[in-house]
């Protein structure tokens, strides 16, 4: 009888565990272009490649959200703060007609500066096997 209840309230605590960090995490892994529809748009999709355009205007701050490996052209640069999944926040000067590229990340980005900053991004999409 004892060995149930501990069993019982050990598969509870692991579900609790599992609905609180699996909640989390699916709320990092959102679309940039859904949870931060007024600043980010798709310009096009395909099964190679989603090219995504950002506008953030001064002391815009995005959702949190996900980008496979993807590529930056900065049209507009500026002053931005990112925040990692984890909270940490990093500060970093855009300039325009830097190209970046970054590996996959989940983040938030800040405008903190005095212009809009304007991107092209160019999310790439795994291959299929040919």
């Amino acid at each position: 009888m004892k060995t149930r209840f501990h069993l019982l309230r050990a598969t509870i605590a692991f579900v609790i565990v599992l609905i609180v960090f699996g909640g989390a995490g699916s709320a990092w892994a959102q679309d940039p272009a859904v949870v931060n529809s007024k600043t980010v748009r798709v310009n096009l999709e395909n099964d190679r490649v989603r090219v995504l355009e950002a506008e953030l205007p001064p002391g815009t701050k995005e959702q949190i959200h996900s980008h496979p490996a993807y590529v930056i052209y900065v049209l507009t640069g500026g002053k931005v703060r990112n925040y990692a999944a984890d909270g940490k926040a990093t500060e970093a000067e855009l300039k325009t007609g830097e190209v970046l590229y970054r590996d996959p990340l989940t983040h938030a980005a800040e405008n903190i500066g005095n212009t809009t900053v304007h991107l092209i991004l160019v999310e790439l999409k795994t291959s299929a096997a040919r």
